[in-house]
């Protein structure tokens, strides 16, 4: 079931304007369950626009790894946070809200992509990272995670233009 956003002055309609707001921000927070417990944990990602999907990368075991085997729908946000304005009783924010399915990428060639779509969302000069990095032994032991996107909405206040 959908629920309806109240506020619909507040709504990010433009499909663009919700992948734009994926691709600026640095992390997303990320919310799954296990046996009906909740987890929520903040990562640094990357958005692939092309494929609706957003990477990510962690260790190779810990509870991230075993609450996202266990149930692979997870739930996200990312907030670009523009504070609480004194004296105005508002707060200026911008968010993206998706849901969407996990799975964890095996082939080498479409992990060394998805560490090029991370690394180009989070550094300035990238190319010396990646050089680096995407020809180093240790891409084939790293864990990525992919989130391909089912849903997604947004909000912001009326003050903020994207």
């Amino acid at each position: 079931m959908r629920y309806h956003l109240r506020r619909t002055d507040k709504e990010i309609k433009d499909q663009y304007k919700l992948e734009k707001i994926l691709k600026e921000t640095q992390y997303i927070t990320l919310a799954m369950v296990k046996d009906g417990l909740p987890y929520l944990v903040s990562l640094s990602h990357g958005y692939d626009i092309e494929n609706q999907c957003i990477y990510f990368h962690c260790a190779n075991e810990g509870k991230k790894l075993d609450y996202l085997r266990s149930t692979p729908k997870v739930w996200g946000q990312v907030i670009f946070d523009q504070g609480y304005k004194l004296g105005e009783c508002t707060h200026e924010y911008v968010t993206v809200m998706f849901q969407g399915e996990t799975t964890f990428v095996e082939n080498l060639e479409e992990k060394k992509n998805a560490f090029r779509i991370m690394i180009k969302q989070l550094e300035e000069d990238s190319q010396p990272i990646l050089d680096k990095f995407l020809n180093s032994e240790g891409i084939k032991n790293t864990i990525v995670g992919k989130i391909d996107i089912e849903f997604m909405t947004g909000k912001k206040t009326p003050e903020i233009s994207i």
